[in-house]
């Protein structure tokens, strides 16, 4: 890293995060998935030193930085084999649209928590019928005109970490009263609060947070469940959606380079001929490729973020979308490559990169597919007209 890409501060914070990751490491993290647990201990030890909420407010025990720092962390924890989704959903999503628009009372009842650890919130906004089209989103909330309470109604597929979640931040919509027409709007939905029921989903892919199905069947929310303004729903939905898709890159990057590192490891050493495979071109290039790509993507990823951080919300969204598209493809690839460096052996359980196949791709499809970026691109960037 350099100083124009990166600060000194940035570096030793890559530093000392791959440092914790190193001492947990992929076998840490298998051993959770096999023995159906949770990073309990790599979260707690990330929050005692300040890593899980670094993005968030100082006043509420957070670390005062930005998405580039918390990118960071989720980034060098993937590359030590450890990656932490959560940290997608409950500092970067939820902790930045609640520290951006939440009542102060919403702030110090959720942020603390969030920046030390002890609290974690899911983000619920994907639909069976919406898919990665939020304007299609069917979760509706209506006024109790006798309390002033919410009643929300609605389903939601793919919601990551519901279970070990104190609170979900549900995306729906409420009429608007002058036009007649839905807007998003923001809750959050304790995980006990009744009519909210929630189902796992059996998943092909390993990891230790778990996929789930929500139903809300006239979920009773006081006023002040909903967060920031009732007008500003859209703004406020996005404040979220680009620091997701900034870290989504950041989980892609951090697996992609441990898997390009563990096929290092074998074409240094694995001897078949004269030479160790790493000499051969069939072997070197496609991995120097692998490397130039994601090296590629952390820049638009690096980019996305400080556009971010700066507040500029429009020029985060191209570079967040841009730096999603870039570093799942880049991730696809380098886990495809490093596994065909291995041969029999990639398909192992013993080297561990069989189970990023399916996890890479993960990063093409969600939070939103690669094709709906490229819609973004073609429409927002380059001026083409839509065809929906």
């Amino acid at each position: 890293m350099t100083g124009l890409i990166e600060t000194e501060e940035h570096t030793a914070l890559r530093a000392s995060v791959a440092a914790l990751g190193k001492r947990y490491g992929r076998d840490y993290f298998a051993q959770v998935v096999a023995d159906g647990k949770h990073t309990d201990e790599l979260w707690a030890e990330a929050a005692k030193l300040g890593y899980l909420g670094v993005n968030l407010p100082e006043e509420y025990g957070g670390g005062g930085s930005g998405i580039q720092e918390l990118s960071i962390v989720l980034e060098e924890l993937g590359a030590a084999g450890c990656p932490l989704l959560m940290l997608v959903v409950s500092p970067a999503i939820c902790g930045t649209v609640i520290a951006r628009f939440g009542a102060q009372e919403q702030q110090r009842t959720w942020l603390p928590g969030l920046a030390d650890g002890t609290r974690k919130m899911a983000f619920g906004i994907t639909e069976p019928d919406a898919g990665s089209n939020s304007h299609r989103i069917t979760t509706t909330a209506r006024r109790d005109p006798a309390t002033g309470d919410w009643l929300l109604t609605g389903r939601k597929v793919f919601i990551s970490g519901v279970d070990i979640a104190d609170a979900t931040l549900i995306v729906g919509r409420t009429e608007d009263a002058r036009t007649g027409k839905l807007k998003p709007c923001l809750f959050v939905v304790p995980r006990d609060t009744p009519g909210f029921t929630y189902n796992m989903i059996d998943m092909a892919v390993d990891a230790p947070e778990k996929q789930f199905e929500l139903v809300l069947d006239d979920v009773r929310l006081p006023a002040d469940a909903l967060v920031g303004d009732e007008d500003a729903g859209l703004l406020q939905l996005f404040a979220g959606l680009n620091p997701e898709r900034i870290m989504t890159a950041a989980f892609a990057l951090g697996m992609a380079r441990w898997s390009i590192e563990r096929a290092l490891e074998y074409a240094r050493t694995r001897q078949v001929w004269k030479e160790p495979i790493g000499a051969h071109q069939a072997i070197a290039h496609p991995l120097a490729q692998a490397h130039i790509e994601v090296e590629c993507a952390r820049l638009m990823m690096q980019k996305a973020a400080r556009l971010y951080d700066a507040g500029d919300d429009t020029g985060a969204g191209e570079a967040a979308n841009m730096a999603k598209y870039a570093a799942g493809e880049a991730c696809v690839r380098a886990v495809d490559q490093a596994v065909h460096t291995l041969g029999g052996n990639g398909l192992t359980r013993e080297y561990g990169l069989a189970a990023m196949i399916a996890a890479s791709r993960v990063t093409r499809i969600a939070p939103v597919s690669r094709e709906m970026i490229l819609n973004y691109v073609s429409h927002q960037t380059l001026g083409l007209p839509r065809s929906y």
